[in-house]
């Protein structure tokens, strides 16, 4: 299976984390994994190799060309990181044609196979949406982005890719227009750049399974009248998402998912012991 992720150095720990969670909750699978770091160091990557040559997987540095970004703007505190996800079919092998790409800050807590393996159909990506119920944050989004043909609002941190058809449709250049043009006008400028372009070529998955936001359990289980409990997510659910400033390895977090994240946390340390 091939994993992308992307991130500084500021969330190398999580990284080891979410690795090992799911490393050891799919058992006989291996993992090419395509990294795209900023400010790690070599011992950074050794510890990494470490941690992945345990589970028969391999770290895959991404080494681009940089002068792709040279039109890029920039916005605020943001890095030209933000593009690496929508330019992700330029950026990698050629001969990849699918991927998953996670953000550092999830668990992995059940087998990716069905996720992995999606079918696309003619869509770009898989992914779920984190709005509320009554569909008024959709509504809002639909209108302050003017992509009224998309399904849903897509949360950018669990994205399944068809990286053929990206290799088609995605274009560097409608990317930079796009973002130069909303400019200030953005609230999370890769995310809203995804779901104005490309919102009507997504395809939504249950969020309460693959990417399932911590901060609303209370939602899930009052939704599902009880049935979405924590039995039922240790069943189903599949990735955790730590969403939000309020991050499970600060000493001060509190959540609903602090102790599995803690578990977790312990298993790495024995792992690279």
């Amino acid at each position: 299976m091939n994993i992308l992720i992307t991130l500084d150095r500021n969330y190398l720990g999580p990284l080891r984390i979410m690795l090992a969670s799911m490393f050891i909750n799919n058992p006989n699978k291996t993992f090419d994994i395509y990294l795209i770091a900023d400010g790690f160091l070599d011992a950074d990557y050794q510890m990494l190799d470490k941690l992945t040559g345990r589970f028969d997987s391999r770290i895959k540095i991404v080494d681009f060309d940089k002068s792709i970004f040279g039109q890029a703007p920039s916005l605020r505190y943001y890095s030209r990181a933000m593009y690496y996800r929508l330019l992700a079919a330029d950026l990698l092998p050629k001969n990849l044609d699918r991927i998953l790409y996670l953000d550092p800050d999830i668990l992995l807590i059940n087998k990716i196979d069905r996720l992995y393996n999606i079918d696309f159909s003619d869509n770009l990506f898989a992914g779920a949406s984190h709005t509320d119920s009554l569909g008024i944050i959709d509504t809002v989004n639909k209108i302050r982005l003017s992509n009224y043909n998309a399904e849903s609002y897509f949360n950018s941190g669990v994205l399944m890719m068809n990286l053929k058809m990206m290799r088609k449709l995605v274009e560097k250049e409608d990317v930079f227009a796009y973002i130069k043009d909303k400019g200030k006008g953005l609230l999370l400028p890769d995310q809203d750049a995804l779901n104005a372009l490309y919102g009507h070529k997504i395809l939504a998955v249950d969020d309460s399974i693959y990417n399932y936001d911590t901060r609303h359990f209370r939602k899930h289980l009052l939704n599902s009248k009880g049935v979405k409990n924590f039995d039922w997510i240790s069943k189903n659910t599949v990735i955790l998402h730590y969403c939000g400033k309020n991050k499970p390895w600060h000493e001060d977090y509190i959540g609903y998912f602090a102790l599995i994240y803690k578990h977790y946390q312990k298993l790495v340390d024995l792992y690279l012991a």
